[in-house]
C-alpha cells in the first residue's frame, strides 16, 4: 500500500501525501517524544521529518519498509534537535533495588490510563536512546534488526540499551510508586 502512495506522491498527488502523514504521524511523534521529551520539540521534529521525507522520497529505493526509512529520518532529526537543546539526563548507574511482590502486584492493579501515565512519566526520565529503543521494541513491535535499520546502531548495542532501559524503567517506576503511596491502594 505504501508503494502505491509513494508513486502517487511522486506524480504530484498531495492527497496521497496527506494519507502518508496520517498513517505515520502518531508513531513518529512517539519516537520523537522518546528522544526529545518535549511536545513542542517533538512537533518540530515531525514537521522537519515529513518535509525531508517529501523532498527525499525520490531517493527511497524500497530496500526496506517505508516506515523503517521514515522512522530513521525521525530518529536522526530527533537527535539533531536534542543536540541543539544540550539536554542533560539523569544517569542511573546504581543497581535497582529489590522490588517486593506487593509493588509488583500493585502495578498489575493499575488501570490502563494510570499505567500509561506512569510509564510515560518514567520514559521522560530515562535517556533518549533507552526510551527510543523501548518504544520501537514494545510499542511498534519492531525486531532488533529493524531497530538497527532505523537507528543505525548494531544489534548488540540495541540489546544492551534495551536491557539497561528495562532496568532503569523498573527503577524509576519503583521510585514513583514509593513516593506516591496512593497508587498502591
Amino acid at each position: 500500500m505504501d508503494d502505491l502512495l509513494i508513486q502517487k506522491i511522486l506524480h504530484g498527488d498531495k492527497e496521497a501525501f496527506r494519507q502518508l502523514i496520517t498513517r505515520y504521524k502518531d508513531m513518529a511523534y512517539s519516537i520523537a517524544m522518546s528522544v526529545v521529551k518535549n511536545e513542542f520539540c517533538a512537533e518540530e521534529v515531525l514537521q522537519i521529518s515529513f518535509v525531508r521525507a517529501f523532498e527525499k522520497l525520490g531517493s527511497f529505493k524500497g530496500d526496506s519498509k517505508f516506515s523503517t526509512w521514515f522512522y530513521r529520518t525521525v530518529v536522526n532529526e530527533s537527535f539533531k534537535q536534542l543536540k541543539k537543546q544540550k539536554a542533560e539526563f539523569i544517569d542511573f548507574t546504581e543497581e535497582p533495588p529489590e522490588v517486593s511482590n506487593e509493588i509488583d502486584n500493585s502495578i498489575l492493579r493499575l488501570v490502563k490510563d494510570d499505567q500509561e501515565y506512569y510509564i510515560n512519566k518514567a520514559l521522560e526520565k530515562i535517556s533518549a536512546q533507552e526510551s527510543l529503543v523501548l518504544r520501537l521494541f514494545y510499542l511498534e513491535e519492531n525486531s532488533i534488526d529493524e531497530i538497527s535499520d532505523i537507528t543505525g546502531w548494531t544489534a548488540v548495542n540495541i540489546k544492551v540499551i534495551l536491557h539497561r532501559a528495562r532496568i532503569n524503567l523498573r527503577l524509576i517506576l519503583t521510585r514513583i510508586f514509593k513516593l506516591d503511596k496512593t497508587v498502591l491502594y
